[in-house]
């Protein structure tokens, strides 16, 4: 049996027999860029029912079709984590989605705070990149990410038992990490590169939910910081124990 070389996401439902059709970019980088022909296996994933073998049927320039054979991994749920994020530079926004995606985000959240560099985003590029980090790193399950939204409007409409982590750059070099917790859901609120402003500061300090740590002795990166920020919260209360 060959191994299969390629991953892809696809928004059809699968299942043993099912054919999906390809669209014409799915069928021009399987056989334009990857040379693929009839039989050769491909590995599936929608977010809903796990990861499927499937065979290419029918190959073409302009499309194709490819049969699912059997499921090769049951869908794998993420911890009920959000990741909040100030937007910065494009590349390094974009950096922060994917890694988000691959390190068990399950669901990405743009916020506009008072410091806040970009006023506007691309989701639908954003969300494209959260497929792509999950086709490349083996995940069955595709984050959401969501507009970019107020930071005050999301903590006044803060869903009731979600706890949150609010990465303050203020205590850095001080030791305050993130204690045990029986909590189930909880959220990461990263700033932006400006910081947050006193006022921000002040209330999200006093929010009953939220819980204050510091990323260490010296002032990250934002995209440092996520990827920093969602390692510590994994270890002590995600699915990496």
């Amino acid at each position: 049996m060959k191994q299969a070389k390629v991953r892809l996401y696809v928004e059809q439902g699968l299942g043993e027999g099912q054919t999906i059709p390809l669209a014409r970019d799915q069928a021009h980088y399987l056989f334009g860029v990857m040379r693929m022909a009839v039989g050769d296996p491909v590995l599936l994933f929608n977010g809903r029912d796990g990861e499927w073998r499937c065979d290419v049927a029918v190959a073409g320039k302009r499309g194709g079709e490819l049969v699912c054979r059997e499921q090769t991994k049951p869908l794998q749920m993420p911890p009920d984590l959000w990741l909040l994020f100030a937007p910065i530079k494009k590349a390094r926004t974009d950096f922060i989605v994917e890694k988000a995606a691959e390190m068990g985000a399950a669901k990405i959240v743009p916020v506009q705070t008072e410091f806040t560099n970009s006023e506007r985003i691309r989701q639908d590029r954003l969300q494209a990149h959260a497929v792509e980090a999950a086709e490349q790193c083996g995940g069955t399950y595709v984050p959401e990410v969501a507009e970019l939204t107020k930071l005050e409007r999301l903590l006044a409409e803060w869903p009731e038992g979600r706890q949150l982590m609010f990465c303050d750059e203020a205590e850095v070099g001080a030791a305050k990490r993130l204690a045990a917790s029986s909590a189930k859901q909880w959220a990461i609120l990263i700033g932006p590169e400006g910081g947050f402003s006193k006022t921000e500061r002040a209330k999200l300090k006093a929010l009953p939910f939220a819980h204050v740590v510091s990323l260490g002795p010296r002032i990250l990166r934002a995209d440092t910081a996520a990827v920093a920020a969602m390692t510590l919260w994994q270890q002590a209360l995600g699915d990496w124990g």
